[in-house]
């Protein structure tokens, strides 16, 4: 066993991170008419070349500018493929964990035009992190998985006129994340994330009604998204790795589903196309290491074990006898450790400190050191 040269690595980690008061209050002041589009990137700049730093100094091989730039994970993304727009009615998502509940709402999308890809989404973005990473740092670009452009408000999200025939839909719409994933491949991008709740979400009951309610399959629909996943990553480049997150929301240190992975773990792990899964493990929701039998050799498990959800800090030896269990499913040697989830999914951040977060971060990459040398 030994550390890994190349991603996902044995220390990492899923890509939001808690956006400083300074950023916060800039983009309040942007959204308030008081702060240009320049005074805004130039604090965005100073605190991503901040966050960079911190992950540097931590000993991580991964760098992300913690998504600093957007206000959620995934519809900053979503909402740049043409075809798509934001409407007036609202998606409520109830969220909760042991303190309480809360009922989040996001503007709903509509596919009112054919799918396509205007321009390579989140350029400048990517392209600051490649120019400013230090040495030894792998830039690493999370982007929604295309099951979320359609998990989102299922059919009655696309316009029939437009796509009478849903195969169409999916057709043009992995299209432009293929197109999506060769144009960040040609700015250097060589780690790509697809971040995907909704693979984790249909493991939950109250999930799979709600995907009949959107006109979906719920016994099928994870196996017709990890198709079209395969699809849009076809032709990859050989030295692109690409890996998969998988959580049950992330709002504010709450959460949206739970189950474990059984329902979807024999067709995820075998057939989904990417070279690693980030999985989320820090809690009874998550299930049992049981479905990662079905890991194939060749794959990574990037294990979830240390909660972005509450600060306490997770004890080094507990980390270590989980990896042990994992291990009884799927071979050390495939295993690596990181957060459950990203620490600010939304603009709003978990309810830690980022103090709290670099100690979780350190904890991860000396435990990982420890158990694969």
């Amino acid at each position: 066993m030994s550390l890994r040269d190349e991603p996902p690595f044995r220390a990492d980690h899923v890509g939001s991170l808690l956006r400083p008061e300074e950023l916060l209050e800039a983009r309040g002041r942007h959204a308030a008419g008081e702060l240009d589009a320049d005074g805004l990137r130039e604090v965005e700049d100073a605190s991503i070349e901040a966050v960079m730093r911190m992950q540097r100094d931590v000993g991580l091989r991964t760098v992300t500018d913690g998504e600093f730039r957007r206000t959620s994970w995934h519809m900053d993304f979503i909402y740049q493929l043409g075809g798509i727009d934001r409407t007036d009615e609202k998606l409520l998502v109830h969220f909760r964990n042991a303190d309480g509940e809360l009922d989040f709402e996001s503007p709903a999308m509509s596919v009112h035009e054919r799918v396509t890809l205007e321009r390579t989404i989140f350029e400048p973005a990517f392209t600051f992190v490649r120019d400013h990473a230090a040495a030894g740092q792998t830039p690493k670009l999370t982007i929604p998985s295309p099951s979320m452009v359609h998990y989102r408000g299922g059919n009655s999200s696309i316009d029939h006129d437009v796509y009478p025939d849903i195969d169409a839909f999916w057709e043009d719409l992995t299209d432009a994340y293929n197109a999506q994933m060769r144009g960040v491949y040609e700015l250097g991008c060589r780690y790509l994330q697809l971040d995907d709740t909704s693979l984790a979400y249909v493991n939950d009951p109250a999930q799979r009604e709600h995907i009949l309610e959107i006109g979906g399959d719920p016994e099928h629909l994870h196996e017709q998204y990890i198709a079209n996943i395969n699809r849009a990553l076809g032709g990859r480049p050989d030295d692109l790795a690409v890996t998969t997150h998988m959580c049950r929301g992330n709002n504010q240190s709450m959460w949206a589903a739970e189950g474990g992975y059984d329902f979807v773990a024999e067709a995820l792990f075998n057939d989904l196309e990417v070279d690693g899964f980030f999985l989320e493990y820090d809690d009874e929701r998550s299930g049992t290491f049981e479905p990662l039998r079905f890991v194939p050799k060749g794959k990574l498990v990037v294990l979830g074990l240390v909660t972005t959800k509450r600060p306490e800090l997770e004890s080094k030896d507990l980390l270590k006898r989980r990896i042990d269990e994992a291990s009884k499913f799927v071979d050390v040697d495939q295993l690596c450790l990181s957060p459950q989830c990203g620490f600010s999914s939304t603009v709003e951040g978990n309810k830690l400190t980022r103090d709290d977060q670099a100690a979780k971060l350190w904890l991860v990459v000396e435990t990982a050191q420890e158990v694969w040398g």
